[in-house]
C-alpha cells in the first residue's frame, strides 16, 4: 500500500500496488483534535491534569508529559505506545503545581528558574519554556523508543538514517557523539524518527537559536538530546518543541514543518513571487551557472543558446572581469537570468583587501565590524578583516546608502537577478557593540529586513546561500540547501594541492579541477540509500533550490549520475562552472539534461512535493510526486532494472503524456 502526503488536516488517499515494496508510507496527522464534545479547533485543546501527568489530545491520539521529568509519552489511536522523549538529561528539581492555563498546563521548575506550559497546537503537543535567568536545558532526549528504526536530520536537502547502521555509528560518518547548532547548520529547525511500520513523530524547534542536537551512539545504536542555552543576551530565553505523530514516512517532518510555516503565515509561494516580479519566472527549467573568462562575454552566452539551452541562471563574481552589458543583453535576450555575486557580510582595510566585496566607503570598516564581550572584531571569512554588523548597516542605510549603492553599482551592467552570499545562513551573530549591539535574532531581522528590499523594491530575482527556511518568503532561489554537507567537505576544501586554489583567474581550479571524494565522505553526502527530500517537501514551492556553487555538477566526476537523478527526482535544477573551454567540453551534455529537465520544472517548479515513497527494500528505486500527481519522477540508483526501468535512469511523467519521458544520464555523450 502507498499514500500521498496528506495535506493539514487531512487524511491520505491510498491505492493498492503489486509487485511493488513499498516500504514508508507518507506523513498522516489524522483528525483534528476536539474541544469538548461539540467542536472542532486547529488551536489549543484543553488537556487533562492527573497528579503529575498533563494528557494532552493531539492528532492521532493522546500525549502525556510526565511533569516531574519532563518525559513524554504517546498512546496512538491504533493502540500503540510511544516514547516521545525520555526524562530530561537536566536536572530539573522538584516541579510546581500544575494549573490549568492556556487551554492546556502550566508549571515551573524553581530549580531551574522555568515555566513550562503544554498544550495542543494545530494538532501537535506544544511544550514551551520561559527561563527567568540564564540556564541550560537538554531536552527532549529522543530515540529512545526501542521500535525506532531510523531518524530524519534536514542536512541539506535531507536524510534518513537507520539507527543501528554500523557506517553512521562509526567515527567514519562523524556524526556520533557530534553536536549540531539547530540555528547554525540545519536548513530546517526539525528532526524526526520513524517508530516501526506505520508509526513516527516528527520534532519542530521554532526556536532554533540557542539550540543544539547532539547524536550519541550506544551499543551499536543512534539517539539524539537536545540542549537549548537559555541567554538574556543572546535573546534565547524562550524555547518550544512540537511533537507531532506521524505514520513514519521519512519525509514526515517536512510535511509538518511546512504545515507550521503555512499555520503561522511564514510559507512563501514562488507563484506569487512571480506575479509581483515576472523575472522569477525565468527560474523555472532554468539551470544555473557561474561563469568565468569567456563563458562572461556575449559569445559565450550565445553558444549555449545555439545548443538549445533556453533558461538558464548565469552568475558571475564581482572580481575585476564582470559581465558586461553586452553579454548581459546577450543573455536576457536568450531568455536567461544574470546576476552578480555579493556579500554584505566581510569588510576589510580598503588599502590591503583581497576582495572588491570587502571594500566599503569611508570608516565602514572597521567602525562596522561586530565585536565581542571584549571589544575584539569578530575576523571575518578565511582570518580576513572582520565580519560587519546587519544592525550597524540598518542604522546607517537611511542616511549612507550604503546597500543601495553597492547594489546600484553592482547591477548597473542591467543585471536582473543577485545572489547575496552568506546573509540567508545560519551564521548569525551577537553584537557587543555599543554603536550597534545585537542579538542573533536581531542580526536575522535585519538580514531579512535588506534581503526584502532587494527582491521587493529592486525587484531582483534573489538568492542566498545555504537558505535556511526562516528566509524562504524573501527569496526566489538558494544554492546550497540541496548538498547534505558532511564535515570533511571542508577539510578536503582546504587541501588545495587536492581540491584546486583560486588560480588561474579565468578558470580557478577550485571550481573546474575534477575530485573524487574519499569513500566515507561520498557516502554521507551522496549515497542514495540515505537521502530524502525533506527540504523539498517542506519549501519546493517557496523557492528553488540547488547544490553549492563550487561543488559543480563536472566537479564530482563519480557522483555525476546519482546527482542528476536525485535533481529530477527533487525537480530541482543542477548548478555549473562554465568557461569557453567547458561549454565546448560540456556544454552538449549540459544542453541535453536542460531539455529534459525544462519542461518538469515548468510544469512543477511552483507546485509542492506531495509524495515520496520507496519502491525497492534497498531504497535504491524511489518516486516523488509534485502537484498531487502533475507531476510524478521514478529513479533508479541502483544497477539492476526494477518494472521496465533500468539502473541510473529516471523516469518522468506529466500529467497528460501517453508514456514517460525517460533520462539515462551516463548514456549522454557530449
Amino acid at each position: 500500500m502507498d499514500s500521498k502526503i496528506a495535506p493539514s488536516g487531512g487524511r491520505p488517499r491510498s491505492r493498492t500496488r503489486t509487485g511493488t515494496r513499498v516500504l514508508a508510507a507518507s506523513l498522516v496527522l489524522t483528525a483534528t483534535a476536539t474541544v469538548g464534545a461539540s467542536g472542532c479547533s486547529s488551536q489549543a485543546v484543553a488537556g487533562t491534569v492527573g497528579g503529575r501527568h498533563v494528557e494532552i489530545p493531539v492528532r492521532g491520539g493522546t500525549a502525556t508529559v510526565d511533569t516531574g521529568t519532563l518525559a513524554v509519552n504517546a498512546r496512538t489511536a491504533d493502540g500503540r505506545s510511544l516514547v516521545l522523549s525520555a526524562p530530561s538529561g537536566t536536572g530539573l528539581g522538584k516541579p510546581g503545581p500544575v494549573e490549568r492555563a492556556d487551554g492546556g498546563a502550566r508549571w515551573s521548575y524553581p530549580d531551574q528558574g522555568l515555566t513550562v506550559t503544554a498544550r495542543a497546537d494545530h494538532g501537535r503537543l506544544r511544550v514551551s519554556m520561559k527561563a527567568g535567568r540564564d540556564t541550560s536545558v537538554t531536552w527532549p532526549v529522543t530515540g529512545t523508543d526501542r521500535a525506532a528504526s531510523s531518524v530524519q536530520l534536514p542536512r541539506g536537502e535531507g536524510l534518513d538514517i537507520p539507527v543501528r547502521d554500523t557506517f553512521w555509528n562509526s567515527a567514519k560518518a562523524g556524526l556520533a557523539d557530534s553536536a549540531i547548532d539547530v540555528g547554525g547548520q540545519l536548513e530546517l529547525p526539525l528532526w524526526g524518527y520513524s517508530l516501526g511500520r506505520g508509526h513516527g513523530v516528527s520534532y519542530l524547534t521554532p526556536t532554533d537559536l540557542g539550540t543544539s542536537l547532539t547524536f550519541r551512539s550506544a551499543g551499536g545504536r543512534l539517539s539524539t538530546s537536545t540542549t537549548h542555552d537559555f541567554n538574556g543576551g543572546d535573546g534565547t530565553r524562550d524555547y518550544t518543541v512540537t511533537f507531532a505523530l506521524t505514520d513514519g514516512n521519512p519525509v514526515a517532518p517536512g510535511a509538518d514543518y511546512r504545515s507550521w510555516l503555512s499555520e503561522h503565515g511564514q510559507l512563501g509561494s514562488l507563484r506569487e513571487k512571480i506575479d509581483k516580479n515576472p523575472a522569477n519566472g525565468k527560474l523555472l527549467g532554468a539551470f544555473h551557472a557561474y561563469v568565468w573568462g569567456d563563458a562572461r562575454k556575449a559569445g559565450g552566452v550565445q553558444e549555449l543558446r545555439k545548443l538549445g539551452v533556453d533558461r538558464m541562471w548565469l552568475g558571475y563574481d564581482a572580481g575585476p572581469d564582470p559581465m558586461d552589458a553586452a553579454a548581459v543583453k546577450a543573455a536576457k535576450k536568450a531568455g536567461y537570468l544574470v546576476g552578480p555575486y555579493d556579500t554584505f557580510a566581510n569588510g576589510q582595510d580598503p588599502k590591503a583587501a583581497d576582495s572588491p566585496t570587502s571594500v566599503w566607503p569611508g570608516t565602514v570598516y572597521p567602525d562596522f565590524c561586530v565585536r565581542d564581550a571584549q571589544g575584539k572584531p569578530a575576523t571575518g571569512f578565511g582570518n580576513r578583516g572582520c565580519y560587519l554588523s546587519s544592525r550597524a548597516f540598518e542604522q546607517a542605510e537611511p542616511r549612507h546608502h550604503y546597500l543601495a549603492d553597492r547594489t546600484r553599482a553592482m547591477t548597473a551592467n542591467g543585471a536582473d537577478s543577485y545572489f547575496l552570499d552568506v546573509d540567508a545562513t545560519g551564521e548569525e551573530f551577537r553584537d557587543h557593540s555599543a554603536a550597534h549591539p545585537m542579538t542573533k535574532a536581531g542580526d536575522r531581522a535585519n538580514r531579512l529586513a535588506r534581503m526584502r528590499r532587494l527582491a521587493q523594491d529592486d525587484k531582483l530575482v534573489l538568492g542566498s546561500e545555504s537558505a535556511q527556511s526562516w528566509a524562504n518568503k524573501v527569496l526566489a532561489f538558494n544554492h546550497g540547501a540541496a548538498t547534505p554537507v558532511a564535515d570533511g567537505l571542508w577539510k578536503l576544501q582546504r587541501d588545495r594541492e587536492t581540491w584546486g586554489g583560486y588560480y588561474p583567474q579565468n578558470a580557478p581550479k577550485a571550481f573546474f579541477k575534477p575530485v573524487e571524494l574519499p569513500a566515507d565522505l561520498a557516502k554521507a553526502m551522496y549515497d542514495p540509500a540515505y537521502r530524502v527530500p525533506l527540504y523539498e517537501t517542506a519549501l519546493h514551492s517557496s523557492l528553488v533550490n540547488a547544490e553549492r556553487w563550487e561543488l559543480s555538477y563536472d566537479k564530482l566526476p563519480r557522483q555525476k549520475t546519482d546527482r542528476a537523478l536525485l535533481a529530477m527526482l527533487y525537480n530541482i535544477p543542477l548548478n555549473y562552472v562554465l568557461d569557453g573551454p567547458a561549454i565546448k567540453k560540456y556544454g552538449p551534455e549540459l544542453a541535453a539534461l536542460q531539455k529534459y529537465f525544462s519542461p518538469l520544472h515548468k510544469a512543477a517548479g511552483t507546485e509542492k512535493l506531495t509524495s515520496f515513497r520507496r519502491l525497492t527494500g534497498d531504497n535504491l528505486v524511489q518516486r516523488t510526486e509534485f502537484g498531487d500527481g502533475k507531476l510524478t519522477v521514478t529513479a533508479n540508483f541502483g544497477s539492476t532494472p526494477h518494472a521496465g526501468l533500468p539502473g541510473g535512469c529516471v523516469d518522468a511523467e506529466l500529467s497528460g503524456d501517453k508514456q514517460p519521458r525517460r533520462l539515462c544520464p551516463a548514456k549522454i555523450t557530449g
